[in-house]
């Protein structure tokens, strides 16, 4: 998270889901598949929603109220999920970790690759995301700007498929747990690969069957500072644009009030 988005490819199509959670090394997993898939376009959904046009939230929204609708809107929600994945050859990070068994049902041949990490790391580094998501000035700073005025109902959304998947727990101990149990109930044990970043190319390149990289370091992306980075830039073009929208209030007024004196 905190890299630039992606753009699709016409024709690419979609051959990893990165079913790890977010904050378990997902950026550096995408761009570490950015360059073992051919330079295929990865869609992590962290940069995509934040840094990517405004379409990409609200295309999200309207994807989580369908698959919240349930069983009726089923070949609606695949459809949709279909059109935003078009062009791109791997998917990582929320919310395709939470969209595993639509996913493998439109690319039934794509590899499920699951990013881990240390459990009680992985809680805390969650900390920091729910802090700044329940900042309770977000969503009036976020209001001026395009796609991101839809982030907190965004993340509303996102909690309310938690709560269906995780049984409506909140406790991310017991989460990060079940996300795993969860995947090898519903992902074939060939299809399923376990990884951790730490481990560098060579598993990742094993379960891809692709040549380890020469002289190439494995990405080591920090995704705590990235999306400290994110936030803040976000927050300062939201009070940008609020104090140029007052400024403009303040010299409207005064030229009526001028006037009406």
């Amino acid at each position: 998270m905190g890299q630039q988005a992606s753009a699709p490819r016409p024709g690419t199509g979609l051959q990893v889901i990165g079913a790890g959670l977010s904050r378990t090394g997902t950026a550096s997993f995408s761009a570490a598949l950015e360059m073992l898939l051919d330079g295929g376009p990865v869609y992590h959904g962290g940069t995509q929603t934040t840094m990517g046009p405004p379409t990409e939230i609200t295309a999200w929204n309207t994807i989580l109220r369908s698959w919240l609708a349930g069983e009726p809107n089923q070949h609606k929600t695949l459809e949709l999920l279909r059109a935003r994945t078009a062009g791109y050859a791997a998917i990582t990070d929320a919310p395709a970790s939470q969209f595993v068994p639509e996913l493998l049902a439109l690319y039934p041949d794509a590899k499920v690759i699951v990013t881990v990490r240390d459990r009680d790391g992985w809680v805390r580094s969650m900390q920091q995301i729910s802090s700044l998501a329940q900042l309770w000035f977000l969503r009036a700073v976020l209001l001026p700007l395009p796609g991101m005025r839809h982030f907190v109902t965004y993340i509303a959304l996102l909690q309310r498929q938690w709560d269906r998947i995780y049984e409506g727990h909140r406790d991310n101990v017991w989460i990060y747990d079940r996300h795993l149990e969860w995947l090898k109930e519903v992902v074939p044990a060939d299809r399923l690969v376990f990884f951790d970043v730490r481990d560098g190319w060579e598993p990742l390149c094993r379960a891809l069957g692709k040549e380890v990289p020469q002289g190439i370091p494995f990405p080591r992306i920090n995704d705590s500072k990235a999306i400290d980075r994110v936030a803040e830039y976000h927050i300062k073009r939201g009070l940008l644009r609020w104090a140029v929208a007052v400024a403009v209030v303040g010299l409207v007024g005064g030229w009526w009030w001028g006037c009406a004196r």
